[in-house]
């Protein structure tokens, strides 16, 4: 064969190592080569991580978890209060400083005089006096508001109106006690000042049309019905226009007449009631044996001298009834003041003109039927006592 005798089979790539002397490839030769070259990797992968083919892939292979500590849930709440609270901080410390430069592009004056330093003040260099003076209008601004709420609620209507109206009943009700405590203290103030007598023993005429009653020590000037029958309508009728007489069998006597005279009068009364003499007597519980008291009747003075002062029940006009040689004078009123419950006797015996002269009382002083009186007149019905028909 000549060298330059072509070969039969494909040719070897052009600028191949082999040249043109390459051998042709076998398929058997590559196929053991490559399984030389498998069993070389995979000794190399068993030597660096054995334990890759025996550990199994589906074998459960993390830990347990572990139940927190007490201390350590007391330390998560803390870091995460720790965090809220510089949050809001930070928050409302904005919001303030924010406010705080609006205040001060509005008014020409610096912002220090406003809040008390300079507008270059960094958020969350915001002083205490200024934050409690932010959260102090914060709160009027809020407790303003609910204010207004309620007021116009339609809930606040009627309970405003039952409050109302509750007081005027309260009021109503216990007015005489009210009014009868401040007339206490207040003179009623319509003496006359030619009737305040200095010497109880000098004897003075008067007008024959005048028959009042003097009280110096409290300043009482009243007038006194003596054709006043003792039942309870007469007497209050009566009382609207002074003192009334309240003679009754065995104490009927009029001034200047051996016995008994009583005269009966209000300390307190309902305010809507009429009349100007409705706490006429407010202060008659400050008169005390010794006081000189004087009753004008038919044209003679006549002075009285209190001896005694008796608090009784309403029913017991049969304190009014007892043997005596002497006019005596019994003023009757209410008791304690403000109230119906009880009754105040002062008593009081004449002492000029001169006891010996006093005549004996007539029978005509008398109504027929005083005997069936049982309780001596006091105030008027109440608001409540009209409304469910006391009396």
């Amino acid at each position: 064969m000549q060298p330059n005798t072509p070969q039969s089979g494909p040719s070897p790539a052009p600028g191949s190592p082999a040249g043109d002397s390459a051998p042709t490839q076998n398929p058997a030769h590559q196929e053991a080569a490559a399984n030389i070259i498998r069993k070389q990797i995979d000794s190399s992968f068993q030597a660096q991580t054995p334990e890759a083919h025996e550990t199994n892939p589906y074998q459960r292979t993390h830990q347990p978890s572990t139940t927190p500590t007490p201390e350590q849930w007391q330390q998560y709440h803390s870091a995460w209060q720790d965090y809220y609270q510089k949050y809001y901080e930070r928050y409302y410390v904005g919001h303030i400083h924010q406010a705080r430069q609006a205040i001060a592009a509005q008014n020409a004056a610096p912002a220090q005089q406003v809040f008390g330093s300079a507008d270059t003040t960094e958020p969350g260099s915001v002083d205490k006096d200024e934050a409690l003076f932010e959260l102090r209008h914060q709160l009027i601004d809020t407790v303003q508001k609910k204010a207004t709420q309620v007021r116009k609620s339609r809930h606040f209507i009627p309970i405003a109106a039952a409050f109302a109206v509750m007081l005027l009943f309260t009021f109503l009700q216990y007015n005489q006690l009210l009014i009868a405590n401040v007339q206490a203290y207040v003179s009623p103030g319509n003496i006359n000042p030619e009737n305040i007598i200095v010497d109880p023993n000098t004897s003075t005429a008067v007008d024959p049309a005048l028959t009042n009653i003097v009280i110096p020590k409290i300043n009482v000037d009243a007038p006194v019905d003596y054709n006043a029958q003792p039942d309870y309508d007469s007497q209050m009728a009566a009382m609207k226009h002074g003192l009334a007489y309240f003679g009754i069998a065995g104490a009927s006597s009029k001034p200047g007449q051996v016995g008994n005279t009583p005269v009966a009068g209000h300390s307190s009364n309902d305010v809507l009631e009429s009349g100007s003499y409705k706490f006429i007597f407010a202060q008659l519980d400050k008169v005390q044996p010794g006081d000189a008291v004087y009753a004008n009747y038919q044209g003679t003075r006549y002075t009285y001298v209190v001896t005694k002062k008796e608090v009784v029940l309403p029913t017991e006009v049969s304190r009014l009834v007892y043997a005596t040689d002497k006019p005596v004078l019994t003023l009757i009123t209410c008791t304690p003041l403000g109230t119906a419950q009880k009754r105040l006797l002062v008593t009081a015996e004449q002492v000029n003109p001169s006891p010996a002269s006093a005549s004996k009382p007539t029978e005509t002083n008398t109504n027929s039927d005083s005997s069936k009186v049982s309780e001596m007149a006091g105030t008027a019905p109440t608001i409540f006592e009209r409304l469910f028909g006391a009396r």
